[in-house]
């Protein structure tokens, strides 16, 4: 007896301590299953389907725009800009339908063109003309947010029938859903699947490293805030979309939600790290935090506040995971 207890003792250790180190390295995700079953709890009108549909809906946005930030994330940068990009390519795509008169499919691919023109700007200030990414994209910020201004003439611009479908719904389900996996399969198949991916984890792991290595550093980074600025066009679509029109104050915060998102998904301000399944968790779990004190009638000034601890309790557990993990 004494026997097999000592065989089994090592064995059961093993399994707690894989069990650990598994909630350690998805945290967000226990989180958010922790959180659902306290919301569940305290109103069982939480998990309900039109409820869940809900949260996948005010979670879109801001998933797209941080499957974005994942890029800039992982190579140790940052990118302010984006829901100011977003609202600028939303602009633009309902000013080249309302006063250009272009076909609706082609102020799509404007609203795209021109987030991702802008994020290839801030790329070519960093990665060519050695700004700081937080000074870079802080300019685009108030860049895009003020020609967002001079197009709309500060008043909102109707959209067009083909940028109002991702207001709509497919059999049932939100278009916006539908864009917000497809972003995540995007983002989860640069990351994982090309060679783009691979020299970003490089870059954030260590520059130098990446660049006495033969990788093309500022060529990359360019890449980097490009796709960002297109996601972030993507994002502002789908925000216009669900609204029937472009306004020009849309987007504003978003840039900070974003941020939130992948560092609670488990990606390190310090580069190397991120990925766009744990971008998206982080996501969604900023959505059932808000989504549930909205249902509980928590004051949005309170959700504020509690939002801001989850951001500081996951960049907490990031930097302890790091010294664990050292």
């Amino acid at each position: 007896m004494t026997a097999t207890a000592q065989t089994t003792s090592p064995t059961r250790r093993s399994t707690l301590s894989k069990v650990g180190h598994w909630a350690m390295n998805n945290g967000a995700l226990v989180g958010l299953i922790l959180l659902c079953i306290g919301l569940f709890i305290a109103t069982p009108a939480f998990l309900t389907i039109p409820n869940i549909i809900n949260i996948g809906i005010q979670a879109a946005v801001v998933a797209i725009l941080a499957f974005g930030m994942t890029f800039v994330i992982v190579t140790a940068g940052i990118d302010l800009s984006v829901g100011s990009v977003a609202a600028l390519g939303a602009m633009v795509s309902a000013y080249s339908f309302a006063s250009l008169n272009l076909p609706g499919i082609l102020t799509v691919v404007v609203g795209l063109g021109v987030g991702m023109l802008a994020g290839s700007i801030s790329g070519l200030a960093i990665a060519y003309g050695k700004l700081p990414a937080f000074i870079a994209t802080l300019a685009m910020m108030s860049i895009a947010r003020g020609l967002t201004l001079v197009v709309s003439n500060g008043t909102p611009i109707d959209t067009s029938d083909t940028v109002n479908i991702f207001g709509s719904r497919v059999a049932g389900i939100p278009v916006p859903i539908f864009a917000m996996v497809l972003a995540g399969v995007v983002c989860w198949f640069i990351l994982s699947r090309t060679v783009l991916g691979r020299s970003m984890y490089a870059v954030g792991g260590n520059i130098e490293a990446a660049r006495l290595s033969g990788i093309p550093v500022k060529r990359v980074l360019v890449w980097v805030y490009a796709l960002s600025g297109l996601f972030a066009g993507l994002a502002g679509l789908v925000l216009a979309g669900r609204l029937r029109s472009a306004g020009p104050q849309a987007g504003s915060g978003y840039e900070l939600d974003a941020i939130a998102a992948v560092v609670i998904g488990g990606a390190s301000l310090a580069g190397g790290s991120g990925r766009a399944t744990g971008t998206l968790i982080g996501a969604i779990l900023l959505a059932v935090i808000r989504n549930g004190l909205n249902i509980l009638n928590v004051s949005s000034f309170w959700q504020q506040v509690v939002i801001g601890c989850v951001i500081a309790l996951a960049v907490g557990f990031d930097v302890f995971r790091r010294k664990t993990d050292s």
